[in-house]
């Protein structure tokens, strides 16, 4: 039987895990770990200077695991504590509340972070996230009633049935799916690659009541990019993106040009 390894970064009791629950259920033994509250933004980091715990609880009937980590965290004790050390057959992260797309998103997101991490193991992973309408649900869980995760949660269940089956084509670790807010069943799907950035960054300065300055790091979204790109695909065609992802970042040029720059 395939074991599953389901994790976010949105919290172990956001709507958005139990809808991945409904989407992979059946195809195999599933463990839920993730972490106990809201840890979006994190990327891969990993708690090096302080103890991990966790609870067992139940999750619509599945066993579920809060971590008190991080999304790595919790990867890591769902795979080498309660899994034992025996690597699942695939990882799925999300579904997250709010869309992973640019290089911007899934170098800072704990959703590209978990799966990256199961993914440095050799595990096949899949990570999922659906648009918000506001930039802030991203980072409220109060909020995630107000999305629905059907769509998301029956293509993860092809993508992932497809995936234990046929494993990813060679060089690919992760599959990152994004489906726009109002996307239905219909909604095309199209393979993508990573546009350069979604965010025009940009730092707030503000005042506390004492008058010292203190400052917000944000920025408006990039809405318009090139053809091919998920940015594009989701923010201006309304499909749905799947951007084949890997761990190496090694870039693909010429060695010999880097080393005319170390001479």
């Amino acid at each position: 039987m395939y074991r599953i390894l389901v994790t976010n970064d949105d919290g172990v009791h956001s709507a958005g895990i139990r809808a991945a629950v409904r989407g992979v259920v059946g195809l195999g033994e599933l463990l839920v770990a993730a972490p106990s509250g809201q840890r979006s933004g994190v990327g891969r980091s990993i708690s090096v200077f302080e103890p991990l715990r966790y609870n067992k609880v139940s999750l619509d009937g599945v066993e579920a695991y809060e971590v008190s980590g991080t999304p790595t965290d919790s990867v890591i004790m769902g795979i080498f504590w309660l899994m034992k050390g025996e690597l699942p057959d695939l990882a799925v992260s999300g579904i997250n509340i709010g869309e992973n797309i640019s290089t911007d998103t899934v170098t800072t997101s704990g959703t590209i972070g978990a799966a990256l991490e199961a993914a440095s193991y050799g595990v096949p992973a899949i990570t999922a996230s659906v648009q918000v309408v506001d930039q802030g649900d991203k980072f409220d869980s109060r909020n995630d009633h107000a999305y629905q995760f059907d769509v998301a949660a029956n293509l993860v269940r092809r993508v992932a049935k497809n995936v234990l089956e046929r494993g990813l084509p060679p060089g690919v670790d992760i599959l990152n799916i994004n489906v726009p807010v109002d996307a239905t069943e219909e909604t095309e799907v199209v393979v993508t690659r990573l546009a350069r950035k979604i965010f025009r960054t940009a730092v707030q300065e503000r005042a506390d009541p004492r008058g010292r300055p203190y400052y917000w790091i944000d920025g408006d979204l990039v809405c318009t990019e090139r053809e091919g790109t998920d940015v594009r695909a989701v923010y201006q065609e309304g499909k749905i993106s799947v951007t084949p992802l890997t761990i190496d970042n090694t870039a693909r040029v010429d060695f010999s040009e880097i080393s005319e720059l170390v001479r």
